[in-house]
């Protein structure tokens, strides 16, 4: 047995350092406990601990690491490594995060044994110091160099041992409640928050390349632009609404579902005014804005054949002033072939206006089956650039042709269970991932596959526009199926594989759900069932990634 270190598989700066915490996890006993990479922060100031030590009977020692070639000279530490040569401070970092661990525990509500001993060292595994080394606030026997790593247990027990002022040494259940404090703040929320705005601009950097195809395709006005889940259309369109828009040209920006159309809005409302699209929002709401009665969401025949008629015709009275120069459509795969007659008849000339269409085949999910009725250039984007590579692995096989150009990610995470009980499993990971990996809520997103979630119910019996506000809401995590869920992505996104109510659709509604996720991806559902509509290429990955 050996010591257990905190989080399962920790980051370390060099190749001295990880050796390091290995033989000191060899070395020390197995109720000891090593915590690497913990965060901490107050209103001054923000640091990280490279190595926390809880050894019960002994005392708690937090230790700055430091690789490569590292000296001090006239009360300067330097350190050397991978070619670069850097002025740093370990002394004040190990002192910093020695205090800054106190106070945390002083404050943590499930903290009741008081302050236990504590000391801090400098650990050096690739350097050797001097026989007399001196340095402020650091004695000898404070520091750890590579002549020391072979006993370094013993080094840090004595040091606790030789601390003045110091508490008794936490007891084997003070360490059991240590690691019941300081387990979930490998990454503390406000960490996580800002990481995954790192993420989300990281992603928004790479999505920005494809304004190049824009570029390329400056001046053309009846063009299709197609590309696999993840490939940033949705960007590119608004960014084409923009470009008209400012140009001066009257323009609208539309697509099917509500939930995208509201995200368009908001991304819009962003925009200088003069950049503005003079309309956002759904094909449909085009038409009922116009004068078309309202249907039953229940009606189909409403929807695919009235109000399409209805706008072809209401769109011959309207005035010149109430038409447009330009038309994107998002998500163009989810439109009927009815409602392209209407789309060009809202053009000011619809035989010559600008259409731009943004599509892909892979998502048609809907049983209506519908190609615009003009000839459109095409054009293919071929990366995938806002998921992760992990998690656009998982459904590449659904995408052939697209290659992964995103950020290096979490595993994705397979949770096995029958269809049935595919929404409570579910339940119970989104609640760990909020609750024990301080996820923020509105960061998640819980989508089923057939019947929608009980909330999710609930919700939208408060009407479509009240159920879509919740998406936005930072108090609890977004409930919604794949269906509504086109065009948006979540940074985790929790699916739950509950069956399908159509398998002939089967393998199209799961690559939706599998590539919703940007950061994070749980699965819960039944193996068999995801190989059956998705393939073993599917099925492998994800038993792969779980192994992981």
């Amino acid at each position: 047995m050996t010591a257990r270190v905190l989080p399962d598989e920790p980051r370390f700066a060099s190749a001295s350092e990880q050796l390091f915490v290995q033989t000191l996890q060899e070395q020390l006993p197995d109720d000891a406990v090593l915590f690497c990479n913990l965060r901490f922060s107050d209103r001054a100031e923000d640091r990280e601990a490279d190595l926390i030590v809880a050894w019960p009977g002994v005392g708690v020692a937090v230790v700055e690491v430091k690789g490569g070639s590292v000296s001090l000279q006239r009360g300067v530490w330097r350190q050397v490594g991978d070619g670069v040569d850097r002025e740093i401070h370990p002394v004040d970092q190990a002192v910093a995060c020695k205090y800054l661990l106190g106070n945390y525990l002083a404050e943590h509500p499930r903290w009741t044994a008081g302050r236990p001993r504590m000391a801090h060292l400098v650990a050096l595994p690739a350097t050797t110091l001097p026989a007399a080394f001196r340095a402020p606030g650091l004695a000898r026997w404070m520091a750890i160099d590579r002549t020391d790593v072979a006993h370094a247990a013993a080094r840090i027990r004595s040091a606790l041992q030789q601390v003045r002022e110091e508490p008794d040494p936490p007891t084997a259940g003070d360490v059991e409640d240590l690691v019941d404090c300081l387990a979930g703040t490998a990454i503390p929320q406000q960490h996580l928050v800002a990481w995954l705005a790192e993420q989300e601009a990281a992603c928004d950097l790479l999505t920005r390349d494809q304004a190049k195809v824009l570029d390329l395709l400056a001046g053309r006005d009846r063009v299709e632009i197609t590309g696999g889940a993840g490939s940033g259309k949705t960007w590119l369109a608004v960014e084409k609404a923009r470009r008209l828009a400012a140009e001066g040209q009257r323009v609208a920006l539309m697509c099917y579902s509500r939930g995208l159309a509201e995200f368009l809005r908001r991304r819009v409302d962003k925009l200088p005014k003069r950049q503005r699209p003079d309309y956002v929002g759904t094909f449909h709401h085009l038409g009922i804005g116009w004068g078309v009665p309202e249907g039953s969401d229940d009606d189909s025949r409403y929807w695919e054949e009235f109000l399409p008629a209805q706008m072809v015709s209401l769109a011959r009275e309207l005035p010149e002033s109430e038409r447009f120069d330009a038309i994107v459509v998002d998500e163009g795969q989810d439109f009927a072939e009815s409602w392209w007659d209407a789309v060009l008849a809202a053009l000011r000339d619809p035989a010559t206006g600008a259409l731009h269409v943004f599509s892909d085949e892979g998502q048609r999910i809907f049983a209506r089956q519908g190609r615009p009725t003009v000839e459109l250039e095409s054009f293919s984007l071929v990366e995938n650039l806002r998921n992760t590579k992990q998690i656009a692995g998982t459904f590449s096989s659904l995408a052939p042709g697209m290659r992964v150009r995103g950020l290096s990610g979490m595993p994705v995470r397979f949770v096995p269970c029958a269809s049935e009980q595919a929404v409570d499993v579910a339940d119970d990971v989104a609640a760990a991932l909020l609750e024990d990996e301080d996820w923020p809520p509105e960061s998640v997103a819980l989508l089923t596959t057939h019947q929608r979630h009980p909330v999710q119910r609930e919700r939208q019996a408060e009407g479509q526009d009240a159920y879509w506000a919740t998406f936005w809401d930072d108090e609890d995590l977004f409930y919604g199926h794949v269906l509504g869920f086109k065009g948006l992505e979540r940074p985790v996104v929790v699916l739950a594989v509950n069956g399908f109510r159509d398998e002939a659709r089967a393998r199209e509604m799961l690559y939706v759900g599998l590539s919703r996720a940007r950061d994070l991806l749980v699965v819960c559902g039944d193996l068999e069932l995801i190989r059956r509509v998705g393939g073993e290429a599917v099925a492998r990955r994800l038993t792969t990634e779980r192994q992981q």
